[in-house]
Order: structure tokens, then C-alpha cells, then sequence
């Protein structure tokens, strides 16, 4: 049950963020697939990425990892079809937002 809400909630998030942002457009159940593929990269993809780029996330002292968000996004846009960014410049700025949101709405994992 934790995991729906979590998509659900990811799912509004993507929502919000695809409304506030030009140049970032999604259908509903667009938002709701790429809530569940950014779970699944996140959770398989995400890890091996990180320990890859250690050195050059230390480097620049974690901003590195802004770029790498922004990245998935941009992966995630490739893969769901309702789901659309214009450029590199508008996945950075939806990683931050919706991480910016879902740090509002989730709980934190204790």
C-alpha cells in the first residue's frame, strides 16, 4: 500500500511539474507511468549510476547529482510516450522541482 501512495503522490508531483514548467508536457496516465518508471530507475538504475560517478560527484561537490537526476528525467521522457521534455535545460529544472515537491509531500524513509 506504501508503494501505491508513493507512486500516487509522485504521480500528482509530475503533474504539478509538467503544469509549472514550459516546455514539459504529460497526459494523466502518462504521469502515472512515468511515476512507476522513475521508481524503477531509481531503484535499479540509480545505484550503479552513483557509485560509477562518485569521483566527479565529489569533484563538484554533489552538484553532479543534479545532472544525473536530470538525466533520468530526460531517459523517462524517452521511454514514455505521453510524456514529453524539450531539452536538457527542462529535465534539469523538473528534477528540481519535483524533487522539491515530493520532499513536501512524502515522508521521509526512516
Amino acid at each position: 500500500m506504501k508503494t501505491f501512495y508513493h507512486i500516487f503522490i509522485s504521480a500528482i508531483a509530475i503533474a504539478i511539474t509538467s503544469y509549472l514548467l514550459p516546455g514539459a508536457t504529460v497526459t494523466i496516465l502518462g504521469a502515472i507511468v512515468v511515476a512507476v518508471v522513475l521508481a524503477v530507475i531509481n531503484i535499479f538504475i540509480k545505484p550503479i549510476v552513483y557509485i560509477l560517478t562518485l569521483p566527479i560527484t565529489i569533484v563538484t561537490v554533489g552538484l553532479f547529482s543534479l545532472v544525473l537526476n536530470a538525466l533520468f528525467v530526460w531517459f523517462a521522457a524517452y521511454l514514455v510516450p505521453g510524456f514529453n521534455i524539450a531539452g536538457f535545460w527542462t529535465a534539469f529544472f523538473f528534477a528540481i522541482i519535483l524533487s522539491l515537491i515530493n520532499m513536501v509531500f512524502l515522508p521521509r524513509k526512516d
